[in-house]
């Protein structure tokens, strides 16, 4: 089968696109023919080594965190499938493999795609909505009426986060480029902030929650915008070495687990309208390295959809 996998860290470079043999589920696990998977920017942190130092054997890498598809063949006491089910999922925490066409994964992790989207609109929907999920409703308990601050409103996350956000009832702000405005706002967002032409942090005040999906220097000046009691829920990365500069809010990590039973959450999103699909980049896998290259740029407006069959 053909796979994206890395020898070594580094430039986009080092992403090469290969065969390698078709894995075999083992006890519990599902093999699933892949259609769609995502280009996410964990993905390019993770190529270039922005995590920690791997376990010995972890080269060759495959890379890709997301995917959807068809079940293929079923491990001995994998429960809840069946051989031709289409499924969507976000691999375990810590490991990769969705750029391939094939993954082997345990079937307690993967949910049925609903009917009612493509391949394509499942792998886009499916670690975005999973990760705006647990963080707003799992996390940061946000509840109707009170005022939230979607730090990159375009992006993957953040389109879902706005949409999840607008279904609880929260007031949505968000900070977005002059192209962005219309799209943000159509999915939600009561509140765009053009954030080339107007500092948030004079702009806002009394936010009770901050969603950062951007990080850097976006994350040291979100907290200038919280009352007192108030949360930053971050994904993005805070600065090196960065300290909480206020003692009256709560910094939050979301804990982004997998399971059957959020997948299942997700479609009821889904099967709801309570989330639509964020605009979708189509490439290949043979154009990995370019996909790569406008991940990093840190403006793609939703996702990049990796059509592997």
């Amino acid at each position: 089968m053909k796979a994206v996998q890395i020898d070594e860290f580094g430039g986009p470079d080092v992403l090469q696109v290969r065969d390698i043999p078709v894995p075999v589920p083992g006890p519990g696990d599902a093999l699933i023919d892949i259609h769609s998977a995502t280009v996410n920017p964990a993905d390019w942190k993770s190529r270039n080594g922005g995590y920690a130092k791997p376990a010995e054997g972890f080269f060759p890498h495959t890379l890709g965190r997301d995917f959807s598809g068809i079940v293929a063949e079923l491990g001995d006491d994998a429960e809840g499938l069946q051989v031709g089910d289409a499924v969507y999922g976000v691999t375990p925490q810590g490991a990769d493999g969705a750029y391939a066409e094939s993954i082997c994964i345990g079937a307690d992790l993967v949910g049925l795609k609903p009917a009612s989207v493509s391949h394509d609109q499942a792998a886009a929907l499916a670690l975005t909505t999973l990760t705006a999920m647990i963080a707003l409703e799992d996390t940061a308990h946000l509840a109707a009426g009170q005022r939230l601050l979607v730090q990159g409103g375009a992006g993957g996350v953040g389109s879902i986060g706005i949409q999840i956000a607008h279904h609880l009832g929260a007031h949505v702000i968000t900070t977005a480029s002059p192209g962005n405005h219309d799209y943000v706002s159509g999915l939600g967002a009561d509140e765009v902030i053009d954030y080339n032409t107007t500092d948030f942090t004079e702009a806002l005040s009394d936010i009770d929650v901050v969603f950062d999906t951007v990080g850097g220097e976006v994350h040291a000046r979100s907290y200038a915008v919280l009352k007192p009691g108030g949360k930053v829920v971050w994904i993005g990365g805070q600065p090196a070495d960065f300290t909480n500069p206020r003692d009256d809010v709560e910094v939050l990590r979301p804990n982004v687990q997998r399971a059957r039973h959020f997948m299942d959450r997700i479609s009821d999103f889904i099967t709801g309208g309570v989330v639509k699909t964020p605009e979708m980049q189509f490439m290949g896998l043979d154009d990995i390295r370019a996909a790569h290259e406008l991940s990093a740029t840190g403006h793609v407006r939703g996702k990049i959809v990796l059509k592997v069959r």
